[in-house]
């Protein structure tokens, strides 16, 4: 197996499939020297390159690198990989990298892939093999996919512990605008909204853990994050619009001393977080 993109998830799944004994060697390709190093030196990877040629000997090909060059080195690597080698990605945007998969490898080679696994940590230094026990990972085949192929690299993602599940490239787009990039937005925002407001640094000094654990993610790559938002940027753009509306109905609730409709609202979220906790227990 070679894993382009010696990070966080990049990492975790080479060291879970060396330790399932899913694959027999682990070619590490990450442009960063640091961490090429860490990778042998963390026994993520028996051996690590910079270049893409290390992928002409590997039969399986994970693209762990952020979602806009994964579409980018699609071609490169379709250049590179032997005739019947198999090619995964773990973007957390299906449609764009999908169709890009299915253009590069015609022959259906492609399997596009999301694991819904991860920290606001990144590097080879925080990678962990249990990273992937008990998650959820989503399938996003075309017509063009191979069903070999789709049934390899599914069998694959269990032998690490995963549950997988298909799902439409475009349906699961509009999924996690909603329940994955716009969290990161808000946390964003909100951290970038009360640092410009009146001794906003002051202001921060005095965080509880309301801030500090509603905003966690914001601490998460912003060059990673700018891609998944500019990639996504319609069903971003749709969800945007819906949470505006949201804190537009609380904003006229609090404006009007509107207690009951207030209530009301904020009920319904509760609600609605209970049910996530519950179904996560």
């Amino acid at each position: 197996m070679a894993v382009v993109g010696l990070g966080l998830i990049g990492g975790s799944l080479a060291l879970a499939a060396r330790r399932a004994k899913a694959v027999e060697t682990v070619i590490g390709v990450d442009r960063d020297p640091a961490h090429r190093e860490a990778a042998v030196r963390l026994g993520i990877a028996d051996r690590a390159a910079e270049g893409l040629e290390a992928l002409a000997e590997a039969d399986l090909v994970v693209l762990a690198v952020p979602v806009t060059a994964i579409r980018r080195l699609l071609p490169v690597v379709a250049a590179t990989v032997k005739g019947d080698a198999l090619v995964t990605d773990v973007g957390s945007v299906k449609q764009p990298i999908l169709i890009a998969g299915d253009v590069a490898l015609p022959g259906g080679r492609f399997v596009a892939g999301h694991p819904i696994a991860g920290r606001e940590r990144s590097g080879p230094e925080a990678a962990d093999a249990d990273l992937f026990a008990g998650a959820t990972w989503i399938v996003t085949p075309s017509r063009h996919t191979d069903a070999g192929a789709l049934e390899q690299v599914t069998a694959f993602w269990r032998g690490l512990g995963a549950v997988c599940t298909r799902m439409d490239a475009a349906w699961h787009d509009e999924i996690f605008a909603a329940v994955s990039h716009l969290p990161h937005l808000v946390a964003y925002a909100l951290m970038d909204a009360v640092l410009g407001m009146e001794r906003g640094p002051e202001r921060l000094g005095f965080s509880a853990g309301g801030l500090r654990d509603f905003t966690r993610v914001a601490a998460s790559s912003p060059e990673m994050w700018r891609d998944i938002f500019l990639m996504n940027r319609e069903p971003i753009l749709r969800v945007l619009a819906a949470y505006r509306d949201a804190v537009g109905r609380l904003e006229h609730a609090i404006r009007e001393a509107d207690g009951e409709a207030l209530t009301g609202q904020l009920q319904r979220a509760r609600t609605a977080r209970e049910a996530i906790l519950h179904a996560t227990a």
